[in-house]
């Protein structure tokens, strides 16, 4: 008697899992539970990258393609096309809201990075004011930046006996810049707790990828499996990332005043004060607001000048060319500035090439669909994460012809001016959710690739058989381990 009903309630529950509506965007057939995730990941073994999985998947299927991963459905958009449709639309001007993205703020939707509406929006506002006040965008900035490469230069002539590894050299440096701002004080380079942070900063990122991994797909694999889909880690990473901005919010509590804020720790504690407990300037917030700005200030600049390394070792007549123009414009006398940028197209077309074809964000990062609305002919509903192939842009062989190739001359016009093709360079997104830290990654960029490049001649290690310009994989692309021979230049 209860076996028909029993077959008759699998067979509705496998319906159920497995339906696709007709109007949804194109990609392979759904399992029970799963989804996709065992042919997704059975792509990704073969081809290493979550990219490139997606990639696969847009030449089989189009430039739309919608997953189920899990719980979670993923569309992904490829090429200029949809790239822009997605990023110029405010239906798609969300942050995917799931397990994994709110356990890192307190099972809330806190921070910058993945909040959205009004929410986002004042929290953006009051950071970008704030974060203005202290130099960000402006001359101080600049000013910061060329004093920690100087730091930095110093610290590398001391260590460049023999070789050095120096796919995470910027790390410290470039956090600095970000962190006199947030928090009124610098880190010793050689600061042991930082650069265990920086690296647990590094690990976090290789964990996911952009749409959240299994931990988002499979949220209750946290109390079946925690070490497989990555939970235990997470947490590790989360509690002492944590404890270590706790204690400096701590410090600050003891001697805010209140007027004259110092950083923007200092603005943001004043605010609560005038704030009522309902106002989204709560302790959490606080801590999910320093807790993006520390990792996102410091990965996506720190892994691109990491990249920059490696192919200036890789193509030494590039870094001769650089060099040569740096010293006529700059001479040897003095630093590089940003007023030298203007006349340096050269070298702004290399660091342009070094963006696009690392592709340090290779999917952006994620979006959400804030309601139910069509993607050319196709149907993408309320929640849907939505990720953008920048890669897909950025390789694009139509446009580029020989993506793969490494020629910065590309981005410079027969005149010798630069050349940036809009929707096929875009390292730091488009729209109202672009990069909110554009202005302080170029500079980053420009300061401290120019500064090494003045002061030493970059030699591939006499043992290192060959440079692997493959990065690991994650949410961010990021250098392996490579050691360099930092030869210094001569007056």
């Amino acid at each position: 008697m209860w076996l028909p009903l029993i077959f008759l309630v699998a067979f509705l529950f496998y319906v159920f899992q497995t339906w696709k509506p007709k109007s949804y965007p194109p990609g392979p057939k759904w399992l029970p539970i799963i989804g996709n995730y065992r042919d997704f990941k059975r792509r990704l073994d073969k081809l290493g990258y979550h990219h490139l999985v997606w990639d696969e998947l847009a030449k089989i299927y189009g430039p739309v393609v919608c997953l189920k991963m899990g719980r979670s459905l993923v569309v992904t958009v490829t090429g200029p096309e949809a790239v822009r449709e997605v990023l110029t639309r405010d239906e798609f001007d969300g942050r995917p809201d799931g397990f994994f993205f709110r356990v890192r703020t307190f099972g809330k939707r806190l921070g910058i990075v993945f909040s959205d509406g009004q929410f986002w929006q004042k929290q953006r506002k009051f950071s970008l004011q704030h974060l203005k006040d202290f130099g960000f965008g402006k001359r101080e900035m600049e000013l910061r930046i060329v004093e920690e490469s100087k730091e930095l230069i110093d610290d590398l002539k001391k260590k460049s006996v023999g070789s050095l590894y120096m796919h995470k050299a910027f790390d410290v440096s470039v956090l600095n810049v970000l962190w006199t701002m947030m928090a009124g004080e610098r880190f010793s380079l050689d600061d042991v707790r930082l650069i265990k942070l920086l690296q647990i900063i590094h690990d976090a990122f290789r964990l996911f990828d952009m749409s959240g991994g299994l931990l988002n797909q499979m949220p209750l694999l946290r109390f079946i499996a925690p070490g497989v889909c990555g939970y235990t880690k997470v947490m590790k990473i989360l509690t002492e990332m944590w404890l270590f901005l706790e204690e400096t919010i701590a410090e600050h509590r003891k001697t805010v005043g209140a007027t004259h804020p110092r950083d923007l720790i200092d603005a943001f504690l004043q605010k609560m004060k005038v704030c009522s407990s309902e106002d989204s300037f709560t302790d959490e917030q606080l801590l999910s607001l320093c807790l993006d700005l520390f990792m996102a200030g410091s990965e996506t600049t720190s892994n691109t000048l990491g990249f920059a390394m490696l192919y200036m070792l890789k193509y030494p007549n590039v870094q001769k060319k650089v060099q040569d123009e740096i010293d006529d414009v700059v001479g040897r006398n003095r630093w590089p500035t940003m007023q030298d940028k203007i006349n340096m197209p050269y070298t702004e077309a290399v660091l342009m090439e070094i963006q696009r074809i690392a592709n340090v964000p290779p999917l952006g990062i994620a979006h959400r669909a804030t309601c139910t609305t069509k993607l050319f002919e196709y149907s993408v509903p309320k929640g849907a994460i939505v990720l953008t192939s920048l890669y897909s842009i950025h390789m694009d062989n139509a446009f580029w012809k020989d993506p793969f190739e490494f020629r910065p001359e590309r981005f410079l016009t027969d005149k010798g001016t630069v050349f940036s093709p809009d929707w096929y360079f875009l390292p730091f997104g488009h729209g109202k959710r672009r990069c909110l830290g554009e202005s302080l990654a170029k500079t980053n960029y420009f300061i401290f690739f120019t500064a090494v490049l003045h002061n030493f001649i970059l030699r591939i290690d006499t043992d290192v058989d060959e440079l692997n310009m493959n990065g690991f994989d994650g949410i961010t692309i990021s250098p392996k381990p490579f050691k360099v021979i930092l030869l210094p230049r001569t007056d």
